[in-house]
């Protein structure tokens, strides 16, 4: 492939990102010599579609955690995450919560249940407004290794 088809394929976009967060971006590529910011933000996009591909394939009986790390104070977001917990309560076998300070909580939920809810309620808790981070692990409890 010659440069020039390579560099058609190319897009250039204007994203807005807070200092800090661009700030402590470029500490990390350059703590991974990265070749240039480009790089690493399409190095972050793959990852971040091949997350999401994965959960699309998350099928059939799961057991699993979502990691939630959020800001309390965000007005509503706590009653937000109860009511949306509410709603896949089948999925839940417990929970805990864990106070990180004056501002942020950490929420670790176990479930077990089908594989397209769990990835629901992943999807619905990232979504609300206030998530700092949220990370859905699964396994197949009845894969043989």
């Amino acid at each position: 492939m010659s440069g020039d088809t390579m560099e058609a394929g190319l897009m250039r976009i204007g994203v807005s990102i807070p200092d800090a967060l661009l700030t402590q971006f470029d500490e990390i590529i350059k703590k991974r010599d990265s070749p240039s910011r480009s790089e690493a933000i399409r190095d972050a996009l793959i990852s971040y579609i091949t997350y999401y591909e994965w959960m699309e394939d998350i099928k059939g009986r799961r057991v699993g955690t979502i990691a939630v790390i959020y800001d309390h104070k965000k007005s509503g977001l706590s009653n937000s995450i109860i009511n949306v917990q509410h709603h896949y309560s089948h999925l839940i076998k417990y929970s805990v919560h864990m106070y990180l300070d004056t501002d942020d909580c950490f929420e670790l939920i176990v479930l077990d249940g089908n594989g397209q809810e769990i990835t629901e309620l992943a999807g619905s808790i990232i979504a609300l407004k206030g998530v700092k981070f949220s990370k859905l692990t699964t396994v197949d409890p009845n894969k043989k290794i």
